[in-house]
């Protein structure tokens, strides 16, 4: 499949464009879901084709087609789709505001693959249908439950990347998630509890090994029944007061706050039009006070269970890590080789992605996660007089700068005196992003990190749907003001 990118490159640069890059992509799927013992839906879509990108005079141009054996040979299909994109650039040109330099890059060759212990794909239909029986089942007993849900997926991507730099480059991703969802009506009122996690539970990179770690049918009860008690459960009392945010929901606080908010193109008005900008202005880049002291947030495409650890991203750049945030001062951006030529920096971060084939590659959130600190969390919980423990996403709201913020959880447990105590239905917490990490004064330590997957961050436009994970242990917030 490498030598159909590199007649796609070879091609392009034969027709007029300096750069040139061409990534071959075969992408499966699979997923199911069981909804009130019946299946609700079963999917397994599949595509390929070859998305190619050139630069001529400065300009970008992007031609992207399936390669099916009845759309003719893979030769001709990647040999025209190099043809076309240097005219694309071309017609561009007049649009062009300012010419695209790109950050150097070594030309990195080779394979990566996701380690995988037992290929989703090979478990049998039978297997997975059998696990999400068996977790309906757990979650029957009640009759307040009203719908009962259990779901799975998983994802597999090839892809073969050539550009003219000589850049050379296979690698395989697998990804499989699971949950359990039960909603409950009772009292006026309709309330639902989620594992592991909200909206299809976690996803992890990996295989079926991941979806039998999460033990689903055992949490069953526990999950039906915290949905019965919520619907009796006091609203969440308004005003001031410390927050510990669980791992699941503080992803998703890291993923709105500091994820987006540090894509460089949205930096710099890129994504205005359709998804907003950022207040982290590249100004305040090596001195802004995003946090406090403790907190660091380290981006990472090599992360063990990240839904994007990868070998390289689709500009070709090798993964690694570096921090967003550390020490509670914003360090660094999520880049393309595109955008970091535009502040200056010698490469990119590798944090260039497209959806698929047919999609031009643009920044997206790689994994990032706030690093663990040395609390326990029975010892947290006793350092707080007056908290609310608040889990798992149920809605949320950011505005176009990433700035100002509110987030409902599915259940919140009310602390006193450091005492645990009764349950509180629909907690929603306010805040502004740079107040918010500066009250941070607690993470707990590594025993308590996990990685949460985000399957659906849209963004782009036309909408392209990328895949990232954050890795998180409870923390607390001082301070907090609930609504």
């Amino acid at each position: 499949m490498i030598e159909f990118a590199k007649l796609a490159v070879s091609e392009a640069l034969r027709n007029g464009a300096q750069y040139a890059d061409a990534r071959l992509v075969r992408l499966v799927r699979q997923d199911l879901v069981l909804r009130n013992g019946a299946l609700d839906g079963a999917d397994a879509p599949e595509e390929f084709g070859c998305g190619v990108r050139v630069l001529v005079d400065g300009c970008w141009g992007f031609q992207a087609g399936p390669l099916w054996a009845d759309k003719g040979s893979a030769e001709q299909n990647a040999r025209a789709l190099g043809r076309r994109a240097p005219g694309v650039a071309k017609a561009l040109a007049s649009a062009r505001t300012k010419k695209v330099e790109l950050a150097p890059e070594p030309p990195h060759t080779g394979s990566w693959s996701t380690p995988v212990e037992r290929d989703p794909f090979a478990v049998p239909l039978a297997e997975k249908l059998e696990l999400l029986r068996a977790c309906d089942a757990a979650l029957q007993g009640r009759s307040e439950t009203v719908v009962r849900e259990a779901s799975f997926s998983a994802r597999a991507e090839e892809q073969w990347y050539a550009c003219s730099d000589g850049a050379e480059q296979h690698q395989k991703l697998v990804r499989v998630g699971a949950g359990l969802t039960s909603t409950a009506a009772a009292n006026g009122t309709v309330e639902r509890r989620s594992y592991p996690a909200s909206f299809g539970g976690n996803y992890k990179s990996g295989g079926y090994e991941h979806v039998l770690a999460w033990d689903l049918a055992a949490q069953g009860p526990r999950v039906r029944d915290e949905a019965v008690e919520l619907c009796s459960a006091p609203l969440c009392p308004s005003g001031p007061r410390d927050l510990i945010l669980m791992g699941s929901q503080l992803a998703l606080q890291i993923h709105e706050s500091v994820g987006h908010p540090s894509e460089l193109d949205r930096v710099f008005g890129h994504e205005l039009d359709l998804a907003g900008s950022s207040f982290a202005t590249a100004d305040k880049l090596g001195s802004f006070r995003y946090g406090s002291e403790i907190v660091n947030l380290e981006a990472d495409s090599t992360l063990a269970g990240g839904l994007d650890t990868r070998g390289w991203d689709d500009d070709g750049v090798a993964s690694g890590k570096w921090r967003i945030v550390d020490a509670g001062v914003l360090k660094g951006y999520l880049t393309s080789r595109e955008w970091a030529a535009r502040i200056g920096e010698p490469r990119s971060r590798g944090a260039s992605r497209a959806e698929g084939f047919a999609n031009f590659p643009i920044v997206r959130i790689t994994n990032l996660s706030l690093l663990p600190g040395t609390w326990e969390l029975d010892a947290l919980v006793a350092d707080t007089q007056d908290g609310v423990l608040c889990d798992t996403v149920k809605m949320w709201s950011i505005d176009q700068r990433r700035l100002n913020f509110q987030f409902t959880t599915e259940i919140g447990w009310e602390i006193k005196n450091g005492v645990k105590g009764r349950m509180l239905r629909r907690p929603t917490y306010q805040g502004r992003t740079p107040e918010f990490w500066a009250s941070c004064d607690a993470i707990c330590n590594a025993a308590h990190f996990d990685v949460w997957g985000v399957p659906n961050c849209g963004k782009g436009n036309p909408m392209q749907v990328a895949e990232m994970s954050h890795g998180a242990a409870p923390a607390r917030f001082r301070g907090v003001t609930f609504l």
